[in-house]
């Protein structure tokens, strides 16, 4: 993770700019693997734990609708969840988090391990559900190694 991260930042700092985050189920995990590299308040901007749902509406924006509709646990969630980040940040690229960790809490439609994902910069926001495998801390981790993957891949597109 350690090697991702220094990554994403020099990638993030040869650009001139700045990540977000915004994360339910890892508890901000994403921001402390980044922050954990020297340097990185030249391209860290700030993150949101959004653990409960009054979280998600009250710091990044998540519609009560959408939460009623498709859950917490949801690739509409995670967009909103990172667009909301963004436009309460002056960061240029963000990433959410929000699923399943277990051990308890999954359902048959979102088990233990679901996790959606959502990527945002200026021009819009994709996301995607992944299902990982593992206890606890292994979805956990799995999960922030896809988020700052993704980051990567929101870099190469812009």
């Amino acid at each position: 993770m350690e090697n991702l991260a220094k990554t994403v930042g020099e990638r993030l700092k040869a650009r001139a700019q700045q990540l977000v985050t915004a994360e339910s189920c890892t508890g901000g995990w994403v921001a402390q693997v980044v922050t954990a590299v020297a340097g990185s308040s030249a391209w860290f901007e700030r993150g949101f734990v959004t653990y409960s749902n009054s979280a998600k509406q009250e710091l990044v924006g998540v519609r009560t609708e959408t939460l009623a509709r498709h859950g917490a646990v949801s690739e509409e969630t995670a967009r909103e969840m990172a667009l909301g980040a963004l436009a309460r940040s002056k960061a240029d690229v963000a990433v959410a988090v929000t699923g399943v960790a277990g051990p308890s809490g999954g359902s048959p439609e979102k088990p233990v391990g679901t996790v959606c994902f959502a990527w945002a910069d200026r021009r819009g926001a994709r996301s995607e559900t992944r299902h990982f495998s593992g206890d606890r801390e292994s979805v956990r981790r799995q999960s922030v190694v896809h988020a700052l993957e993704g980051v990567l891949r929101t870099l190469d597109a812009g």
